[in-house]
């Protein structure tokens, strides 16, 4: 029961893991309302047995941030034209056009996407799980302190001068 209280807590609240070069604040928050949705409808899947993962709007997320920071081969801009199409198409957003739009990936390029999708979902779950045990340590040395404070000193021991 913990474990699943904690998955959908990590649903909600978990980071959103962007290409490192700074374009993380450029996301559109309708892209990252979409994360937090698709990610419910895959924790719904996890409930069933299935072997969770990142979604589709996590890596388009991903690949949109990566794509600011340093051009990509033919096969990445392949997938996140992909991703990219589905997600809009998916959350209402608009098509992409017909000239770049991407329908479907080679057997290759969606082994890599997946591996995407699976390496986000893990950072994912390991940021949360490291933010939590942050967040345990300074409650203990909180109490500790608390607990130091409020003590009565029973002993006051005073330096013997020769």
């Amino acid at each position: 029961m913990d474990s699943m209280i904690g998955n959908l807590v990590g649903t909600l609240t978990g980071p959103i893991i962007v290409y490192p070069g700074g374009w993380g604040d450029s996301l559109p928050e309708w892209l990252k309302s979409a994360i937090v949705m698709e990610r419910l409808i895959e924790n719904m899947k996890e409930t069933k047995g299935e072997q969770p993962t990142g979604t589709d709007a996590e890596a388009c997320a991903y690949l949109n941030t990566a794509s600011l920071t340093a051009p990509m081969d033919g096969n990445w801009s392949q997938i996140y034209l992909y991703v990219a199409g589905k997600t809009y198409w998916r959350w209402h957003k608009s098509e992409l056009p017909e000239d770049i739009r991407v329908d479907s990936l080679t057997d290759q390029q969606s082994r890599d996407l997946e591996r995407l999708k699976e390496w986000l979902y893990r950072r994912r779950t390991t940021a949360r799980q490291e933010a939590e045990k942050t967040e345990k340590r300074q409650q203990k040395e909180e109490e500790i302190a608390k607990r130091k404070e409020e003590q009565p000193a029973l002993f006051v021991f005073e330096e013997a001068h020769p």
